[in-house]
């Protein structure tokens, strides 16, 4: 009987080995962390569980932010969802909610996104083609027709423009006498991957924190079950990111972000409390779990011993998962089914607070209300028949998790440590550190693909004729339909009033330390466009261009 890990290896494994050799000469997860063939004991001989695990619900929250995690409730199952126009998305989160979704999840068209109204020249094309189209606070009327904003919670994928939809929210919720202290949601308003990873910006770096730091500011202020940011890894990892870049990159802009709440003087204690973030839920099971609860253990310490904050509650990360887009194929698509539930039990395992899970044929197009029912349908038999939700922390202790967990903590660390020392997040994505980091890491992977060494299921193993997917599509007809309805906004409104809000919402942006969420809602009050808004601040900050484009 072997006596150590060093005898079982000698021993036992490699005459084994040598009599059955092993499929590949070399483990390595997709962050090119060794895999050994076994984790014992020894592997944590010198690890203080009480340091480094602790208990759910304490610090480090290595294994949950909550005592009962999903013994109390399940995590918020929050389908992504926007196509075409206001009426067809609404009729989508209806039926959504009626099936059993329990949070709203917008997602906006790409003219919405970076502040042209549908009719511009630069809309041409796009509207309603990625998410729905919202050019006034008329739009979102009718978006959320029917649906109790008091009793829903609502995410909003959105960030240049995240102060015009978050202010058009609260007119909503003003025009139906909805107070904003019962409002809970998400605002993603994290304009720093902009600049890393999606490209959907629109002002210079400085202009576009301070708007960030606008909406924290206000919504901690007078909207306080409302997260103003959640901090994004998920499109860093869309971008070629791997788990440990994920993880430190994230870490890092969200440090960014607390650090600009500090020079303005607010109670981190408070600020800390409602910042969200979230992440990809990607194909290497262990190594996904293990990233969430690293990312949770490294905040907790970022926030008490960098930020002397004191609260656990704002040591917390709180966060939402969505299952990897960038891992769905076009080939054999339904294979997808099965990658997305793989991924959500990670992200569950891993103590996610709510989640979405793509829709099996979203490297075609748009889903399908069949693929969407079938993605909200895969949640909800994780949670309801699998029983991996009664057990908190389940997979706590485990030799191979939590070595995994401390080496992805290490190597971010050490990302943290070489971004500090450049002058911060801003100045590592200005001088393209974080971009060619990211850029690097999505070249390894695709050549791993193409050389198969990385496996993927229909592309390079197993390859079958395709057999052909009809993907849904909006109703062409749609950017017609919202260029009608915005010439009759702009026919019917006070247009008097419009200028004169606008006029003071250029003001307000030209005076150094003057918060703009209050100027921009009386704009949109008044029911001034999207374009016409981002239009001043044009006027004002400029537009930002990257002098190095990938």
């Amino acid at each position: 009987m072997p006596k150590s890990k060093d005898d079982w290896r000698r021993e036992v494994y490699r005459p084994s080995r040598e009599n059955m050799p092993e499929r590949k000469s070399s483990f390595a997860t997709l962050s090119g962390i060794s895999i050994e063939p076994l984790y014992t004991a020894e592997d944590l001989a010198d690890w203080d569980p009480a340091a480094r695990l602790g208990y759910p619900g304490v610090f480090p929250f290595t294994r949950g932010v909550y005592p009962t995690m999903y013994r109390s409730r399940w995590w918020t199952m929050r389908q992504y969802a926007g196509f075409g126009t206001p009426e067809e998305t609404n009729r989508r989160f209806r039926y959504l909610l009626k099936m059993g979704q329990t949070g709203l999840s917008v997602a906006f068209d790409l003219p919405t996104q970076i502040g042209y109204d549908s009719d511009h020249d630069l809309a041409r094309g796009e509207v309603g083609r990625v998410g729905v189209a919202v050019d006034s606070v008329r739009d979102l009327e009718t978006l959320f027709d029917g649906i109790p904003l008091d009793r829903v919670s609502t995410s909003m994928t959105i960030n240049a423009t995240a102060v015009i939809l978050f202010a058009g929210y609260l007119a909503l919720a003003r025009k139906r006498g909805v107070p904003p202290e019962r409002l809970a949601g998400t605002l993603q308003n994290d304009i720093l991957k902009e600049y890393i990873a999606r490209g959907t910006y629109i002002y210079p770096p400085g202009p576009s924190l301070r708007i960030v730091l606008d909406v924290i500011e206000f919504a901690v202020e007078h909207v306080p079950r409302w997260n103003p940011i959640s901090i994004s890894g998920y499109h860093i990892r869309e971008a070629g990111a791997d788990a440990v870049q994920e993880t430190a990159f994230t870490l890092a802009d969200g440090v960014t972000y607390v650090e600009g709440a500090r020079e303005r003087g607010l109670d981190l204690n408070r600020v800390g409390r409602r910042l969200s973030f979230f992440f990809s839920a990607h194909n290497h099971f262990f190594e996904e779990i293990a990233k969430f609860r690293a990312a949770r253990r490294m905040w907790a310490v970022l926030m008490r011993d960098e930020f002397g904050v004191r609260d656990p509650r704002a040591m917390m990360l709180r966060f939402h998962t969505q299952t990897a887009g960038s891992t769905l194929t076009y080939q054999q698509p339904e294979v997808n089914l099965i990658r997305v539930a793989y991924q959500a039990l990670a992200a569950v395992l891993g103590g996610t607070q709510s989640l979405h899970t793509n829709a099996y044929d979203e490297a075609l197009g748009l889903p399908s209300e069949t693929s969407a029912l079938l993605a909200l349908r895969t949640q909800q038999v994780l949670a309801e028949e699998t029983g991996v939700a009664d057990c908190v922390d389940p997979l706590g202790g485990a030799y191979y998790l939590e070595r995994l967990t401390d080496e992805i903590e290490r190597r971010a660390r050490e990302y943290l440590d070489r971004i500090r020392r450049m002058g911060g997040m801003p100045a590592a994505v200005q001088n393209r550190f974080v971009q060619q980091e990211i850029q690097q890491s999505a070249y390894r992977y695709q050549k791993g693909v193409e050389s198969g060494s990385i496996p993927v299921i229909g592309v390079n193993r197993y390859r079958m004729e395709d057999r052909p997917i009809e993907p849904f599509r909006p109703d062409p007809r749609v950017e017609e339909e919202q260029i009608r309805r915005l010439r009759e906004l702009r026919r019917t409104r006070d247009s008097r009033e419009v200028r004169a809000c606008l006029r003071r919402l250029e003001q307000a942006a030209r005076e150094e330390g003057r918060n703009l969420v209050l100027p921009v809602l009386d704009a949109v009050m008044a029911e001034a466009t999207v374009g016409e808004i981002a239009d001043v601040l044009r006027g004002v900050f400029g537009e930002y261009e990257d002098a190095n484009p990938v």
